[in-house]
This record gives C-alpha cells, sequence and structure tokens, in this order.
C-alpha cells in the first residue's frame, strides 16, 4: 500500500477491518479517528485502546479542553503514513492499536464522572489492553490512575507538566485538576519516591517527596541527560505517563487551560519522549488540549504527536519483551 491507495480509499477508521498496518487516505478528507485507526467497541485481540474523554468541568482559566479528543484526532490524520521518526519499528503494524471512541458520561452530573471513567477504563485493562487517553482536563488521571493499580497495584508516575498538582486536598470526592496527584498519593496509587515531574515551572510548597526536574534545568542540562536521569529514577518499575500540554512552553502549545511561560520546546519533549524508550510503560495520557485558544492547531498537533510517542514507548518495551 501507499498513498496511490488514497485515490479509492477513505474513511478506514470503518471500512479497513485490519487493526494492524498504516493507512492511506486523504489527510484532508474520511472519519478523524486516532491515526485512522479502526473505530471499535470489541477489544478481542486488541493491544492498545485509544480513548477520548471530553471533560473540562476543572479548568483553572480558560475552558475548551472537552474539544482536544476531538482536535487531537483531526491532528492526527497527518501520522499514518509512516512509522513515527526515529523509533526503527512501526507501531501500528506490529501491534493492534484501535481507536475505543470517547467515555459517554452526563455532563450535568458532575459527581458520577470519576466512577463512570475509572470503570471505563477498568474495562479497557480486563480485555486485556492499554489504554492511551485523549484529554479532556488533568483531573482525569486520577480516575484512570485508580483503575491502573487495581491492576497493577502502586505505579510509577511520569508527569509532564508546569505545574506540580499535588496541592492538598483531602475531600477526595472534590474534582480538581490542580489535586489529583496529592490524592494519588495519599490513595496510594503511584510510589512518589520511584516517580517524577519534568517541566514544573510553578511554586508549590509541598511535592509529596515526588523527585522533581524542572523547566530550568531542562534548559540548562538538556533533553539527553534529563531522559537518562528520569531512567534512573524510575528503574523498571510499571510506569504511567501523562503529558500536560502546558509542559511546553506557550509559544508551541498556546491552546491550554493555564499557560505557563519557560516551557519545554516540542523539539525537546521529543527528545525526552525518545530517549526513555525501555521504561516499563503501562499506560499514559494527554491532556489539556484547548482548541478554541490555538486557531493554529499548533497545540492539537503536538498533542497528537505526544500521544504518538507514548504509543511507541510501551510497544518499544513489548516488542523487546515477546
Amino acid at each position: 500500500m501507499a498513498l496511490e491507495d488514497a485515490k479509492k480509499q477513505v474513511d478506514t477508521a470503518f471500512t479497513e477491518k485490519n487493526q494492524r498496518g498504516l493507512r492511506y487516505e486523504n489527510a484532508f478528507g474520511g472519519a478523524t479517528s486516532f491515526l485512522r485507526r479502526q473505530y471499535t467497541k470489541d477489544l478481542t485481540g486488541v493491544d492498545v485502546a485509544i480513548t477520548g474523554v471530553p471533560f473540562d468541568q476543572a479548568v483553572t482559566n480558560r475552558t475548551g479542553t472537552r474539544l482536544g479528543p476531538r482536535a487531537i484526532r483531526e491532528a492526527s490524520t497527518l501520522q499514518p503514513y509512516d512509522p513515527p521518526y526515529g523509533w526503527g519499528f512501526d507501531p501500528l503494524s506490529e501491534f493492534a492499536v484501535v481507536d475505543y471512541g470517547d467515555l459517554a458520561f452526563d455532563y450535568a452530573h458532575t459527581p458520577s464522572f470519576p466512577d463512570k471513567l475509572t470503570t471505563h477504563i477498568k474495562g479497557i485493562l480486563d480485555a486485556g489492553a492499554a489504554s492511551i487517553t485523549l484529554g479532556g482536563d488533568h483531573y482525569i488521571s486520577f480516575p484512570i490512575l485508580r483503575a491502573y493499580a487495581e491492576k497493577y497495584g502502586p505505579l510509577s508516575l511520569l508527569h509532564f507538566d508546569a505545574h506540580s498538582d499535588t496541592w492538598a486536598d483531602d475531600d477526595m470526592s472534590r474534582i480538581d485538576h490542580g489535586t489529583m496527584f496529592y490524592k494519588a498519593v495519599k490513595e496510594g496509587l503511584i510510589d512518589p519516591k520511584r516517580s517524577v515531574q519534568v517541566g514544573i515551572r510553578t511554586v508549590n510548597d509541598d511535592n509529596l517527596g515526588v523527585p522533581t526536574i524542572d523547566a530550568r534545568e531542562v534548559h540548562e542540562t538538556g533533553p539527553v541527560a534529563v531522559a537518562k536521569k528520569i531512567k534512573d529514577i524510575l528503574g523498571d518499575n510499571q510506569t504511567y505517563l501523562t503529558f500536560d500540554i502546558d509542559c511546553l512552553d506557550p509559544a508551541f502549545a498556546p491552546g491550554t487551560g493555564t499557560p505557563v511561560w519557560g516551557g519545554l520546546t516540542s523539539g525537546q519533549a521529543s527528545i525526552i519522549l525518545r530517549d526513555i524508550a525501555g521504561i516499563n510503560l503501562v499506560g499514559g495520557d494527554v491532556v489539556e488540549v484547548s482548541p478554541p485558544f490555538d486557531t493554529t492547531g499548533a497545540t492539537a498537533i503536538a498533542g497528537a504527536h505526544v500521544a504518538m510517542e507514548i504509543l511507541a514507548l510501551w510497544c518499544w518495551t513489548r516488542r523487546k519483551t515477546a
């Protein structure tokens, strides 16, 4: 197959039944599943399920992250023709990757949302697949971690962000995108000493003992050194990766609810994500893409590439141990 097939192929998210392989249809048309993967609710034989969580109840400033999954899927239409650059293998051909669609929830009954999301992710894990989630505001990582910890026990958390999100909040029922990792530590979902935060550039007096690589350290020591430090901290622990798009500087990702200057460049992020290959990744998410605040689409493009890198990281470990 080649791009020549775009003359006669369209809507491969529905028409292509093979869950493996690259996709070739016109980028500007067709059903926009993530990477043109098959849309399906049947996870039989599936390795990775991409799912969207269009939720933005808890944004600090600018709303709109409920539109993030849709924008990321659209931005990903430029990516399914070739393997991801620099990895040396093709995750889409070696593994069965599908688009599981979005979480359905009652937008008018917010308290029911967390359990609904945990159950949604648990269904994916129970089927034997991993999840890569497109958000949505960053709160969604907390209910997701509950599902993962139920299966794997306490995890290492690899957290890319401008904010630590460990502000104290002992009311576990509050839905807040700045306190969910405080709650995740308190609930025993993650091991703080074997976790790491990258790109932080806002003040929080207590990060609960989570090692921090702030944005300045990334700029001063460089992405290669940062990747090595991350791997040393995580070791071979089972790891969940969460990437808040505001980890990137607003020059590279203006479409987010809480932009903070001095962040990572997209180039630095891409090198770090590539160079941490070999971590024991069990799942991940990319969150807080808010397309109404970025008419260029650059933020969604960054989100789509981050999701692809998370997929490649997951596949890298599995192909090495197969």
